[in-house]
């Protein structure tokens, strides 16, 4: 359901005016909504038992029971019309200056009419009075809108998660190269900065002094360690290494790059346009409808020769009805539902609008590192080049790494510990720095190095190992003892198991699966070819700020995309996607950049979103339709379409009519729960039907 004007539930990811504006609108509104619903609910239930219509239904007495009771009914009603209706009347008032009709417009129209008309009855018109159906009507509308911003509160954060990303301070060297702790603000270009071990890289860099790996697979989405000496280029937010170095300012402030991904990310969000609710275009014709039927029952009843009492009566009880209760729950109960199940099964919500869209996505981009892969080291070849075996090689490097905490060591002692290997702790470790690391190890020397360690030492691995094992992009560390080589290691970026599956269930829907990765061209084919996508929709070598770029190639092409990642550098194009998909193991940024969270981390429950999506739509036209259905019936009947055969809708019937279509809309919105969508892992029935979701 729509909440247009200045009282508007926007549902996009974000608006001028600033993100933390967007995010305590959201927040005050659904405050005021949920105060203004249960002050108004206390004041409806004396108004209920005072109303004599509702006592007659009951076979009771109508007549008042004590002297000034109708005009306590008055009392009540007025502050239940201005304060609960309050943002309904100025959403009306918006409206009708923007030209643009919709729910608040008919909520107002109908609950000011009923109010008006009462209020004329009380002072001396004849008839009989609506406070009861006013004072309900604004109780539904407010418990709606309610459920509605709960729906679509998520307020994103992902402005200061990537700030947050920073170091405060940095270790700045002057001319002695002595150091002096400074905030990160006042650093300058040409400033040089001491880099600790572990510590990240407060600004982006060129390396003046030392050798190291620093990990910046948050950052670019590769997911290997890059080596980094001097006169290399680093990126601040990097994660250093094992060994300290000095890093001379290139860029500061609004340059860095971070700070380019914040504007990126900030952009995306801003210019991001809200879809329009089917609520607010059912509530925009029957706006159109209740004026012209009310306004036409009113002459025809003059015309047919009634009194204009009776006729304002009929017109009134037309306008009132037109309005029905059932239209104010028919999105947001599906949303409140659908958003439920989605929490249980891995799927969170954040932006309603997005999730709506994910039913008619036509391509889905995946990040590599961290999204079809785990984003971590996996041993995958051993090989053995003298006495020892394979397993012997493994277990000896392992216990040598375990006193390492780099990514190759930790995937080796992985690896080993999966294979049962006994380790045993090492003696004398010492790491050599971007190079590897070697220690006494049942007291034998060994090592653990990279190809190029063994190169400057004028030692010679056997002819093809390297060439052989580093195909497909893996890495290769060789084991020495004494010196010699005694085998190779070669470790991949883990693929996740459910990769392959999620990708072929995906083609099976009609959604074409894609890859983009700041890794080599001939890694990430590798991984494309293991799971399943086509070589042609592999975005490789990427750069962290094209990223976004390629998600708007592929709009380009006239396709929907949801873009699914989950590192800094993914963030952009998650804002920039018509769908972005954060995997909940990844970085708070990229999860609060995105309009769906996946909290287990697996790909198949993409599919499990797009199919929830299509069935929550489904639900959502089915309440719809029951909402207005009501209307095809009630507003003819209220009008005296059939006066003729004795048949005329007087307002207590109309609102059982209005009760029972609220009840069917409440029930359909919860039988959504027994549609089963984890069929990421289902059958060939369950493909077809999220094939007809999408149409």
């Amino acid at each position: 359901m729509s909440s247009e004007g200045g009282h508007g539930a926007d549902a996009g990811h974000g608006a001028d005016g600033g993100h933390e504006d967007h995010q305590g609108h959201h927040q005050e509104m659904a405050a005021d909504f949920r105060r203004r619903f249960w002050i108004s609910l206390a004041l409806t239930l004396p108004l209920l038992a005072l109303s004599p219509m509702l006592r007659g239904l009951a076979g009771l007495p109508e007549s008042d029971l004590f002297a000034a009771e109708r005009y306590v009914r008055f009392l009540l009603a007025t502050v239940i019309f201005f304060y609960g209706g309050w943002p309904f009347l100025a959403g009306l008032v918006d409206e009708v200056r923007d030209r643009n009709p919709g729910m608040m417009t008919l909520i107002g129209l109908a609950i000011t009419v009923a109010w008006v008309y009462s209020s004329a009855v009380v002072f001396g018109l004849p008839g009989r009075g609506f406070y009861w159906e006013l004072a309900t009507l604004i109780d539904v509308m407010l418990l709606g809108h309610w459920i509605e911003m709960r729906s679509v509160l998520g307020a994103s954060r992902a402005l200061e998660e990537l700030v947050e990303l920073m170091p405060s301070t940095a270790h700045r060297l002057d001319e002695n190269d002595d150091t002096e702790d400074v905030p990160v603000d006042e650093l300058e270009e040409g400033d040089r900065v001491l880099v600790k071990p572990g510590e990240k890289v407060p600004v982006d860099g060129v390396v003046v002094e030392g050798r190291t790996r620093v990990n910046q697979a948050m950052l670019t989405g590769e997911s290997r360690p890059v080596e980094k000496g001097e006169d290399d280029e680093i990126i601040g937010g990097s994660i250093n290494g094992e060994s300290a170095i000095a890093v001379r300012v290139t860029k500061a402030g609004d340059e860095s790059y971070l700070a380019q991904v914040v504007e990126l990310v900030r952009s995306a969000q801003a210019s991001r346009s809200r879809a329009q609710d089917l609520a607010s275009r059912a509530a925009r014709w029957l706006t159109f409808i209740a004026l012209g039927v009310g306004a036409a029952t009113l002459a025809a009843w003059l015309v047919a020769g009634r009194d204009f009492q009776y006729a304002l009566e009929r017109m009134v009880t037309v306008m009132v009805i037109t309005c029905p209760h059932a239209l104010g729950l028919a999105v947001p109960l599906v949303i409140a539902v659908s958003t439920s199940m989605g929490a249980k099964r891995g799927l969170l919500i954040r932006d309603r609008t997005a999730f709506e869209r994910a039913r008619n996505i036509d391509a889905v981009i995946f990040d590599k590192t961290g999204t079809l892969t785990e984003g971590k080291f996996g041993v995958d070849v051993v090989e053995a080049f003298g006495e020892r075996d394979a397993d012997d090689v493994l277990r000896l490097a392992a216990s040598l790494e375990s006193r390492s905490e780099h990514p190759i060591a930790a995937g080796i002692v992985r690896g080993a510990e999966e294979k049962g290997l006994d380790l045993t702790k090492p003696d004398d470790f010492e790491a050599i720095p971007g190079k590897g690391a070697r220690a006494r190890v049942e007291g034998a020397s060994i090592a653990v190095v990279s190809p190029g360690y063994l190169s400057e030492q004028g030692t010679e691995a056997p002819d093809g190992v390297l060439e052989r094992l580093a195909e497909g992009g893996r890495t290769v560390v060789f084991v020495l003892e004494h010196g010699e080589p005694i085998g190779a290691i070669a470790l991949a970026d883990v693929i996740r198991e459910s990769s392959r599956e999620a990708i072929e269930t995906l083609r099976g829907m009609g959604i074409r699966p894609m890859m983009v990765t700041g890794d080599a061209e001939v890694v990430a084919r590798a991984v494309a070819d293991r799971i399943g996508i086509d070589p042609e929709d592999v975005f490789a070598e990427v750069l962290p700020d094209e990223k976004a770029k390629t998600v708007k190639e592929v709009q380009g092409r006239g396709l929907r995309v949801a873009m699914t990642g989950d590192g800094v550098n993914d963030a952009p194009a998650l804002a920039t996607a018509d769908v972005g998909i954060a995997i909940g193991a990844g970085t708070d940024v990229a999860m609060e950049s995105a309009d769906i969270v996946l909290v287990d981390s697996d790909p198949r429950n993409v599919v499990d979103l797009v199919r929830l999506s299509g069935e929550t739509y489904r639900k959502m036209i089915q309440n719809l339709w029951w909402a207005t259905g009501y209307n095809v019936v009630a507003i003819p009947l209220a009008a005296g379409a059939l006066y003729w055969a004795g048949i005329l809708l007087n307002p207590a019937v109309g609102a059982g009519l209005m009760s029972v279509s609220t009840v069917i809309v409440a029930i359909n919105a919860r039988l959504l729960e027994r549609k089963d969508v984890s069929s990421g892992r289902g059958t060939n029935e369950d493909v077809e039907e999220g094939k007809e979701g999408k149409e």
